[in-house]
């Protein structure tokens, strides 16, 4: 369904007319120039960004570039040393490898089936008849060449439909998640030279593109344009040109690092370059401190020996504390109010303090700085008590700046990767600049309110400037009135997080969010043939108006800069057909620019053949239900920015899956009813589960959680979208293993334990049968905690993990995010959950018993209310 432009208060942002750009609090230079005038009219309109040489003739080996010099082959991020998980509880059944089922959770890879064929309508002519444009897709490879697993790119189907009205169906829709920072296969090639790129569109060469192997000529699959390589791809026979990874993969790297930049940093110097700054909330009471410094122990502990680091704490005033001290926690103090001056800050920073020191020689006195905290005395309820924690950022942007700040104005200076500024935050900014009021009844609330998310923003986009990112990790019971805080952590490419209590799921988030790596300079560029329109982009980004047209005489590519670039983030990218096609293949280049944390200038390159058909039956078995659900998720969501709009969205779900069913299904015969169409069954239950989902159920009640939730969604990697609109349910099995089943309240058996991952939440569920052996239960939750473990390591935000008793206040938020299939016939339950199949009768009637009556529709009820026949288990 068309979405209208708007602007989201999370990461997503529109694309369309030209907006007025906010200004910076300090005069800064754009890098991204407008875009020139052209009577050229563009392939792409402005669709909807919401909110992310070799010369010789001869055939020679591509340059390869080895790991050397800080670059890992085959990822475009280096994982660095992974940040301790949750305690890790042994389990005495715990097999060598937890073994389950194939999740569904991964989708297929997409098939690209042969060369390109030469456009018929107006073929090039060349005078020698012996010379003929060769496809570069492998022999053996020419019907299926997959891109694989940890592709950065899955559509939601893999063929086109040629018919412009049968595509164009709002309902069911056609699109692309793009992973810019996904980690890819260690086999992935990386190419240390430039790129050949069309001189029309600026597409790149690649494996789809046709070769004159007499003059070493390529014709874009884009444009059709005619491009030379300067005699690199001359070859007696296209099995030569293999040797060239861009000629015999869909996804390449091409990779410039070294001396060649002025601003290259060796490896070994690179990551030490870019500190992290904690900025902690000192008005905090005893219990959630205790937590803190619990928490804050724990993450000295584990970051590298050679992280520089810093410390400020935020009330009234900023404390900025100095490593210089080996025995006392000693800080100088700022006033909170206003900005600090520049005198002020020429004292701090030409002072004799050390506020950023390497972990090695200044970890005794982190320790002791937090030893030294101490809770909060007056008498002041949380919400009233005043946090400058605007000011005290805009200190540790200045620390991060260092002393030669006044000299690199309006210059972007290039440390190794993103500084990283962690806000530990108990409650609102009531004080200083970007402040709230701290009460809503104030009488210009509103006023003030509008004013602080201005400020906020500005300062996110000053700290991108100076490559930090700001994320923001709150915990506690006081509103921390996200909405003035979110626009600071999504400008500068951070994030922010909800946490109950500053305890275990705190202290994992503080630690990934200092060692995560992120990419920073990213910009992602889209390419599609002429006959493809893209209509929509949502996600962690905004339109980037770069001028290529010196260069490129007829580039139409869609761009995006991104403030970081990570593993955790995708873009959903929707598209409609322009027309009918004719050819039998569309094809889609995704161009990902970004420095990584080595600064290595990485280009990676992904292009994709999909063909097209008229069969609506094909295109349909075509079909990739979790990636379609979650494109559909993402368009949703964007409309849901409050719980009224939520509601909204669920009527709108029921009217997607109506008209599917209208379009693409058939009608049941001598009735109004019709069949949802088989090939898409597994859609129809991933909507029903994001209809009850928190995303847009009842399961969240405060405004706060579900504005952190959406932001986080919009913005989130496939697998964790996939996983927060459909939870993943494991059964334990006796002996440690583990097996998947429906997400059914059918699996709450009393003799079994349950593991539901969520995504943002992973639950635990024993249940009473279980329970009450000490013995078994015992061994039964120490396999699903590790279970839980396994399943979130390397996610960030970290989930909280929680566990509890079947009949337990707490398993409400376990039943809550199943389907209540013990509503339906036996015979559905049977077909949609075969494990009922394995109980005795009597099990069979305790399971039904054990169920409390209560109004929600099962999946199957909820689709007869829509006059839908359900499609049968896939």
């Amino acid at each position: 369904m068309a979405n209208p432009p708007q602007t989201s208060l999370g990461y997503s942002v529109t694309i369309g007319p030209s907006n007025p750009d906010i200004s910076s609090p300090q005069p800064e230079k754009s890098l991204i120039p407008p875009p020139p005038m052209s009577s050229t009219p563009p392939r792409f309109p402005p669709p909807k960004l919401q909110q992310d040489h070799m010369t010789s003739p001869s055939i020679k080996t591509p340059n390869l570039l080895s790991p050397a010099n800080g670059v890992k082959t085959g990822s475009p991020i280096p994982h660095l040393s992974t940040p301790p998980g949750p305690p890790v509880f042994t389990s005495p059944v715990r097999p060598a490898a937890v073994p389950f089922r194939t999740s569904p959770a991964t989708p297929q890879p997409v098939a690209l089936s042969s060369g390109s064929s030469f456009p018929t309508s107006s073929p090039p002519h060349f005078s020698n008849g012996s010379a003929e444009l060769q496809h570069q897709v492998p022999h053996a490879a020419e019907e299926t060449m997959p891109v694989g697993e940890s592709s950065c790119v899955l559509f939601s189907a893999h063929k086109v439909l040629k018919k412009k009205k049968q595509a164009n169906v709002p309902s069911l829709g056609f699109g692309a998640l793009v992973s810019p920072g996904k980690e890819v296969s260690p086999s992935l090639q990386i190419i240390q030279r430039d790129p050949h790129r069309c001189h029309n569109c600026g597409a790149f060469a690649n494996i789809y593109c046709k070769i004159l192997l007499g003059s070493g000529q390529w014709q874009c699959v884009i444009c059709r344009n005619l491009n030379g390589s300067e005699g690199e791809y001359v070859a007696p026979s296209k099995e030569e040109l293999r040797n060239f990874p861009e000629l015999s993969s869909p996804m390449v790297d091409y990779v410039q690092t070294g001396n060649n930049r002025s601003s290259y940093v060796p490896v070994s110097d690179s990551r030490m370059s870019a500190p992290i700054i904690l900025v902690i909330d000192e008005c905090l009471d005893e219990p959630h401190l205790q937590h803190l410094q619990s928490s804050l122990h724990a993450f000295v502990e584990s970051i590298p020996p050679t992280a520089r680091i810093g410390i400020i704490l935020y009330g009234r005033t900023v404390s900025v504390y100095d490593f210089s001290e080996d025995s006392i926690a000693s800080s100088d103090v700022l006033a909170g109010d206003k900005l600090p001056t520049e005198d002020s800050l020429k004292a701090l920073l030409y002072g004799t303090g050390v506020y950023l020191s390497p972990m090695h020689a200044s970890k005794q006195v982190a320790h002791d700085i937090f030893s030294s905290l101490r809770p909060y005395k007056l008498n002041i309820t949380e919400a009233s008590r005043d946090r400058c924690l605007g000011t005290a950022v805009e200190v540790a942007l200045a620390i991060i700046q260092g002393p030669s700040a006044e000299m690199s104005r309006g210059v972007v200076k290039r440390p190794g990767g993103n500084s990283r500024i962690i806000v530990c935050a108990g409650g609102p900014n009531t004080y200083g600049p970007g402040s709230v009021p701290h009460s809503f009844s104030h009488p210009n609330y509103l006023h003030m309110e509008k004013m602080a998310l201005k400020w906020m923003e500005l300062l996110g986009r000053k700290a991108h400037q100076h490559n930090a990112v700001i994320d923001i990790l709150c915990a506690g019971n006081c509103p921390v009135r996200v909405p003035v805080l979110q626009p600071l952590a999504k400008a500068s490419g951070g994030v922010l997080v909800l946490h109950d209590d500053f305890g275990e799921a705190f202290g994992v988030n503080l630690q990934r969010a200092s060692t995560r790596a992120a990419g920073s300079h990213g910009f992602l560029e889209i390419r599609c043939s002429d006959d493809i329109l893209v209509t929509q982009i949502v996600g962690p980004g905004e339109e980037a108006h770069i001028d290529t047209h010196e260069t490129f005489k007829n580039d139409a590519a869609l761009s995006i800069q991104m403030p970081s670039v990570e593993e955790t983030q995708s873009f959903a990218v929707s598209m409609e057909n322009k027309r009918d096609i004719e050819s039998n293949h569309v094809f889609f280049q995704f161009a990902i620019r970004y420095s990584n944390v080595y600064q290595a200038d990485i280009s990676r390159v992904v292009t994709v053949r999909l063909p097209t058909v008229d069969s609506v039956s094909a295109y349909l078995s075509s079909f990739q239900d979790e990636v379609a659900a979650v494109l559909i998720a993402k368009r949703t969501l964007l409309r849901a920015k409050i719980f009224s709009e939520a509601i909204d969205m669920r009527t709108m779900i029921d009217e997607r899956v109506k008209d599917i069913a209208l379009k693409f299904g058939s009608q049941v015969p001598k009735s109004k009813l019709y069949r949802f169409p088989k090939e898409l069954s597994a859609l129809s239950e991933l909507l029903f589960h994001l209809r009850r989902s928190p995303l847009l159920g009842n399961i969240i009640g405060h405004d706060d959680e579900r504005s952190v939730l959406r932001n986080l969604f919009l913005n989130a990697s496939f697998d964790l979208s996939l996983r927060m609109v459909a939870p993943r349910c494991l059964m334990y099995r006796e002996g440690g293993t583990f097996e998947e089943l429906p997400a059914y309240d059918l699996a709450m058996q009393s003799d079994k334990a349950v593991v539901l991952d969520h995504g943002t939440d992973v639950f635990i569920w024993l249940g009473a049968e279980l329970a009450a052996d000490e013995g078994r239960s015992a061994a039964a939750l120490a396999a699903c905690r590790t279970l839980a473990e396994e399943l979130s390591e390397f996610r960030f935000p970290a989930p909280r993990i929680l566990a509890f008793k079947e009949g337990s206040s707490q398993a409400r938020y376990f039943v809550t995010r199943l389907i209540p299939a013990h509503k339906d016939p036996p015979y559905e339950q049977e077909a949609r959950f075969p494990q009922l199949r394995s109980l005795t009768p009597e099990e069979r009637i305790k399971l039904k018993s054990s169920f409390l009556f209560f109004d929600d529709p099962s999946f199957c009820e909820w689709m007869r209310s829509l006059k839908v026949v359900p499609p049968e288990p896939s």
